[in-house]
Order: C-alpha cells, then sequence, then structure tokens
C-alpha cells in the first residue's frame, strides 16, 4: 500500500508524519488493530522496526497494549483536556512510563549489496516497541515547533491528528487522496445538483 492511500477500512494508514500519530489512527474509521497480524504489520509500516524483523513472538496481550498505549496518547495529542484533569495526568504519568523502557536497539550490518543496512540486536520484545512508540509521542509534546504544527483533519468525520509540513501550513486533510478527494467528490455533487434544480 502507497502511503497516503486507502483502498479498505482495514488497511493501515502512515501519513500523520508521526509514528505516535499513526498509532492514533489505527482506530479510525474502525478497530485496525484487532489481531496480532494487525499489529505486526503496523509496526513493520510504522518504520519501528526494519522490514524483515521477525516478529513472530508477538502473543495476543500485544494489541491490547498498544490500544491502551493509543487511548492514552489521545487527550494528551488532541489537547481537549489539560494538565491538572485527571484522566490528562494519568494519560501523561502512563505514556512517560512507558517512554522509560530501552527502545529496540540498531545496529548496522553489510545487506547483499555490501551496503549498510539497519537490523535489531534481536528480536524485540513489546515493552521495548511501546517505549519507540511512548518516546515519540513525548518528543511530539514536549516540542513546541512540532505541537504547533498538529492539526486535525477537516474532513466529515475524520478525527486523524496530522503534522502539517507543507508550505505556508495550509494543509485540510489528513491525506489528500482520502479525505482531501472526498471532499473533492462531495463539492462537484453539490455543484451538479444545483446546477440540476
Amino acid at each position: 500500500m502507497a502511503l497516503g492511500t486507502v483502498t479498505a477500512p482495514h488497511e493501515l494508514r502512515f501519513d500523520t508524519g508521526r509514528v505516535c500519530l499513526d498509532l492514533l489512527a489505527t482506530a479510525h474509521p474502525g478497530e485496525r488493530l484487532d489481531s496480532v497480524e494487525a499489529l505486526r504489520a503496523w509496526i513493520t509500516g510504522s518504520g519501528i522496526v526494519p522490514a524483515g524483523t521477525p516478529l513472530a513472538h508477538a502473543d495476543a496481550s500485544w494489541p491490547a497494549a498498544f490500544r491502551e498505549l493509543r487511548g492514552r496518547l489521545a487527550p494528551l495529542v488532541r489537547g481537549r483536556t489539560a494538565p491538572g484533569v485527571p484522566s490528562y495526568d494519568r494519560a501523561l504519568a502512563r505514556v512517560n512510563e512507558l517512554a522509560r523502557a530501552a527502545p529496540p536497539a540498531p545496529r548496522a550490518v553489510p545487506g547483499e549489496d555490501g551496503l549498510l543496512v539497519r537490523r535489531l540486536d534481536g528480536p524485540p520484545g513489546r515493552a521495548a516497541l511501546l517505549a519507540a512508540v511512548a518516546r515519540d509521542a513525548v518528543d511530539l509534546l514536549t516540542d513546541p515547533v512540532a505541537r504547533a504544527s498538529l492539526r486535525e483533519c477537516q474532513g466529515d468525520n475524520c478525527p486523524i491528528v496530522y503534522v502539517d509540513t507543507s508550505r505556508g501550513r495550509r494543509r485540510r486533510w489528513c491525506s489528500s487522496e482520502v479525505c482531501g478527494n472526498r471532499e473533492r467528490v462531495a463539492r462537484h455533487r453539490r455543484r451538479a445538483a444545483l446546477a440540476r434544480a
């Protein structure tokens, strides 16, 4: 699947600009981390681990742990609550707790063509992978420039939050190919209906 495109509701998206925001996007339009296989695909697709990293050791507890982290990230990223509110404080404490673990240890190894490629020192554990996402969230939440670039999609019923890196900071949709296309089609239909009337 190409970045920024979705052809079916179960497909994963990686077009928000941050790993932690890509995790948030797995709840829309419905639950996408509903199996170990889906989580393995998300972990690899998000770039937390290099392609080809073995994840066969992932078990049924992993999707629940990632969904729990996702639930903690939502109020922090969307800014609908503030410090001092118990739910916000609990979410922040949990993200900080998860970020304490060591993320997967990378190493450089010669690839088949002789060029160096990134591999992990061993199969990554659940805590290490959760730490990688939590650390990305901590980086995002503590970087005033990145935080100021956060936008929520203006598409109908689309709650996806993304980092707006467009020129002029005028990006309106999480994805021009998904929500932007829906908006253009809806606008065309409205104009056609008005012309017929």
